[in-house]
């Protein structure tokens, strides 16, 4: 699994870094978001743990996204020094233009999977995920 895992890890960041001058954004700033897509506003820390990527490294992103006016910072009700931080319009259609692209790029690789073939795949996956749950990453 891990033998298969780099390489594709690998080659998918580089396919979405070459794509980058259609969408003009960086597979960080993407991450981003896509994450805020997903679950809605998140602080800086937050979106850090859900990726398990640095804050700092994240805060960079949320920066550089924040510069293109793609993100937006709201006050946090739950914490006065954390801002929660949201997509803007442009930031949604950035990022659904994104997913839609990589979308029809993914049909390509369907061949004879089914469906429950790429269910048990994305368990297997977050399965691995949770058990390397304890891994410092910053």
């Amino acid at each position: 699994m891990f033998a298969v895992l780099g390489p594709l890890y690998r080659r998918v960041s580089r396919k979405v870094e070459l794509n980058e001058p259609i969408e003009g954004l960086s597979i960080g700033v993407r991450a981003v978001l896509d994450l805020l897509r997903a679950q809605g506003p998140l602080t800086v820390p937050q979106m850090g743990r859900a990726q398990a990527l640095s804050r700092q490294f994240v805060q960079r992103m949320v920066n550089e996204a924040a510069a293109h006016g793609l993100v937006e910072a709201v006050a946090n009700p739950a914490h006065q020094r954390s801002s929660l931080i949201r997509l803007t319009d442009d930031g949604r259609t950035a990022i659904d233009a994104v997913i839609a692209r990589e979308s029809a790029l993914l049909k390509r690789v369907g061949g004879d999977l089914t469906d429950a073939d790429v269910e048990r795949c994305v368990r297997v996956l977050t399965r691995m995920l949770e058990v390397f749950e304890d891994v410092d990453v910053n």
